[in-house]
């Protein structure tokens, strides 16, 4: 199936996050938008007011990597299903779907590993006296490193032969302190799963 083009060569594109469904934002495409998206797995879309072609994310950073693309029963709006590297809005916000005008906001739906990439990031930018994360992050990425490096070596070594409760316990140290070392690179969760959708293609 073929995207249908309106009379001024543009088709309207809903994004979505494929993680929890929620919806991100519209945007244009044009048929190079259209190639260049299928092409590169990258959202590009089409600027009416810059009559320009652009790549979500190209000044931000908040890129998108495409993991499915679909085409509704007319063939007349696309619906983008992305991983976002960062809020979709220019406001900041993680959503431009954010002003409620009847009802409650519907709020994104998020994976605990995501509030606590946030909670991590934001340690980073507003410490906290007695926070553990603010110690890890003063003592510097070589010792947060290595602190990785301990947690994994305790993972493995419950994996062999200790409990499923160990397991999964040490295995959340491993997630929590490698957040940590992310955050202290300046990255953050969202570029992993960017990355795990790229290979996934």
């Amino acid at each position: 199936m073929e995207p249908k083009f309106n009379e001024q060569g543009l088709i309207p594109a809903i994004v979505q996050d494929s993680r929890s469904g929620a919806v991100l934002m519209m945007a244009w495409m044009n048929a190079e938008a259209w190639q260049r998206t299928l092409e590169t797995k990258q959202a590009h879309f089409w600027s009416r007011s810059r009559n320009a072609l652009w790549r979500k994310g190209e000044t931000s950073g908040n890129t998108m990597q495409v993991i499915g693309i679909l085409l509704d029963c007319d063939a007349d709006t696309v619906l983008l299903r992305v991983v976002p590297a960062g809020p979709a809005c220019h406001t900041g916000e993680q959503t431009c779907f954010y002003a409620a005008v009847a009802g409650e906001p519907v709020p994104a739906a998020e994976g605990f590993l995501q509030v606590l990439d946030s909670v991590i990031q934001d340690r980073k930018t507003s410490p906290q006296e007695g926070s553990y994360t603010n110690r890890l992050f003063a003592d510097g990425t070589g010792k947060i490193a290595q602190k990785v490096g301990e947690e994994s070596t305790e993972t493995i070594v419950a994996a062999l032969g200790e409990s499923d409760a160990r397991v999964v316990a040490e295995t959340a140290d491993l997630f929590y302190h490698t957040l940590v070392l992310l955050a202290a690179r300046g990255l953050k969760l969202a570029d992993v799963e960017a990355e795990l959708a790229r290979r996934h293609r």
